[in-house]
Order: structure tokens, then C-alpha cells, then sequence
């Protein structure tokens, strides 16, 4: 689930915001200065919401840290000032969205949805399945599927598990040794480059999925490569090939 780091001085309103964001089913690690955010920065979460104005340091110093670091991580900057000029200043930085006070928790809460949604992909959840749609593929969790348009793209189950394991943690650098673990358990004897090898086939069946490698450490799972024009292309490319 969403891992949401919450930078905000006000104790009262810290706590409220968390609780309105922990109703949406995320994890919120909350801070009350700059310094101890900053000092967690490389567990690499999914989303910032950061006041502008803290005890320690400015709230535009953590966006520049952040986006330095983790350009693809959304970035919320909530502020008590409404100038055009702070939100014009914020956005230059790389911020992806900026909140003035007052504001209503629930619609800090939409936005960080649909900066979370826009990055990641969106979640469907019924009693009979779950789907995950990183465009142009539609992960189905129950049925082990993924689809494209009309075209079922056949993944061995430890390729599934892979690609389950990357979904469930955007952004998030896997090791070798931690994508053993997690896809073939404890009893794994074989070398670390069955990774490497499980790693190419996933990445030859699923050619715009974003796994980068991060060399002399692991892998993890950025954004799809596409757009709507690459959609209409490669589903109409691909309608008649079964992987």
C-alpha cells in the first residue's frame, strides 16, 4: 500500500491529516521538522506532503533534496501563503502540486490520490478481484493475468510474482538478495543471476514496463513507457501476437 511521508510542524493538524489519510488505507510516517524527514529520505516513499514553512529549515529546501534524489516521487507543498508567487516558485522547483491554508483534509486527501494515481498507475478493488492498471497493461491479481488491449500476456507464475512484488513497491530499490527471498523463499541454493535472467524475461514480455537497474545494488520499477499515441500503436501492432 501507499507509503506517505507527511512533513508538518503543526501538531494538531499533523495529527488529523494523518488520520484522514490513514482511512484511505496508507501508511503515513509523519514528522514534525525537516531534519528527521531528510534523514529517512532513501526509504524512498510514494508521495511528500510537506509544509512550506518549518522550524528548521524551509520546506522548499526538502523539495529540492527530493527531487534531486527522486525526480519521479510526487510533491505536495502546503503553505499559509497563497501568493502566486510562492505556488509559481514551488512549481519551477519541481513541486507536482501546492495546497494554500485552510484547506479541507479531504481535499488534501483527492489530490495526493491523484498524484499517487497519475504516478503509479490506479488500484480497482471489488469483492471478486483486484486490477492494477499501469498503462497500456491491466494486472489482474486473482486471475495471475496481465492484458494489453485484447492480448494476454503469459507470465510464468515466478515472473507474476516479480512483477507483483515491483507493483506493490513503486519506486522501491529491490537487491538480489531481498528479490530472492521474496520470489523464491529462504531455501533458494541457486545464484543471484536467476534475478538477472527472471529480470530480462519479464522485461522482453513486457517491453513498456520501466525496470531500471541500479547497478551494483538491484532493480525496481519506475513509470510505463507511454503515451496515448504508443498505446493505439503498439496494441494495434500487437492484437494478433500472443506472448
Amino acid at each position: 500500500m501507499f507509503q506517505v511521508y507527511l512533513v508538518e510542524n503543526d501538531r494538531n493538524l499533523n495529527h488529523l491529516l494523518s488520520l484522514y489519510m490513514q482511512k484511505e488505507g496508507w501508511t503515513i510516517t509523519s514528522f514534525m521538522n525537516g531534519e528527521n524527514a531528510c534523514k529517512n529520505m532513501e526509504k524512498c516513499p510514494h508521495i511528500w506532503i510537506v509544509d512550506s514553512h518549518l522550524p528548521d529549515m524551509d520546506g522548499y529546501q526538502i523539495l529540492n533534496e527530493v527531487k534531486e534524489t527522486y525526480p519521479q516521487v510526487p510533491f505536495l507543498l502546503i503553505s499559509d501563503r497563497n501568493s502566486t508567487m510562492d505556488r509559481v516558485i514551488g512549481l519551477e522547483m519541481g513541486c507536482d502540486d501546492y495546497l494554500a491554508k485552510p484547506f479541507l483534509p479531504k481535499e488534501l486527501v483527492i489530490r495526493a490520490r491523484k498524484m499517487m494515481e497519475l504516478t503509479y498507475g490506479s488500484v480497482r478493488t471489488t469483492r471478486k478481484k483486484t486490477e492494477y492498471h499501469i498503462p497500456p497493461y491491466v494486472v489482474d491479481e486473482m486471475k495471475r493475468v496481465v492484458r494489453m488491449g485484447t492480448t494476454i500476456i503469459r507470465l510464468t507464475s515466478k515472473e507474476f510474482d516479480l512483477l507483483y512484488l515491483f507493483i506493490k513497491n513503486p519506486l522501491r530499490i529491490f537487491s538480489r538478495e531481498q528479490i530472492i527471498k521474496n520470489i523464491w523463499g529462504q531455501d533458494h541454493f541457486g545464484s543471484d543471476r536467476s534475478v538477472d535472467d527472471l529480470i530480462r524475461r519479464l522485461r522482453k514480455k513486457m517491453k513498456l514496463l520501466r525496470i531500471e537497474t541500479v547497478y551494483g545494488y538491484g532493480y525496481r520499477m519506475l513509470q510505463s513507457i507511454y503515451s496515448d499515441q504508443q498505446r493505439k500503436n503498439t496494441i494495434e501492432s500487437n492484437s494478433t501476437i500472443t506472448i
